[in-house]
This record gives C-alpha cells, structure tokens and sequence, in this order.
C-alpha cells in the first residue's frame, strides 16, 4: 500500500473496534471504504485477519498503535480501469 491514512488508538479498546473506528473515519473522510489495513505486529498481536471487509496485515514499518488504512496500488488501477 503506498496510500492511506495514518490513525492512532492506544486506548484500551479492543483491536476490532480500533479497526472498525479507523474503517468508519475514512469512509466519511473519503467517501470510500478502504481494503487494507497495516498494523505493527505487537499491536496486531493474533488479531483477526479481515475486520469490517478491511485485509488486517502486520508491518514492522507501522509503529505500534498506528493503523495505515487505505486501498492497495492494484484495487486502486483495477477501479481506474473499470470507469474508463
């Protein structure tokens, strides 16, 4: 993923419901849903694969309790090509 948006919780919510929060905010925000979100393996921590429809995968790039939410590169092209 080379776009996206950065949100932040270290509350002591569940991981799922960081996610779906994370998910709700940039739908309203972009008016699209996203299908990717990279998270640090210890926030991560065994945490479910796919939350709200959105990919969960772990990334040592992320900081812990950061969400990197958005679309990959090829669902982006994919979309780009499907309008024209």
């Amino acid at each position: 993923m080379e776009i996206g948006m950065l949100w932040f919780d270290d509350s002591p919510a569940p991981f799922v419901e960081k996610v779906q929060q994370a998910v709700a905010y940039y739908r309203e925000k972009y008016g699209h849903g996203p299908t990717h979100c990279l998270v640090h393996p210890k926030t991560f921590n065994g945490g479910k694969n796919k939350v709200s429809g959105v990919v969960v995968k772990e990334a040592h790039n992320v900081m812990p309790h950061h969400y990197w939410i958005g679309t990959e590169e090829a669902e982006i092209q994919q979309e780009l090509n499907l309008s024209v």
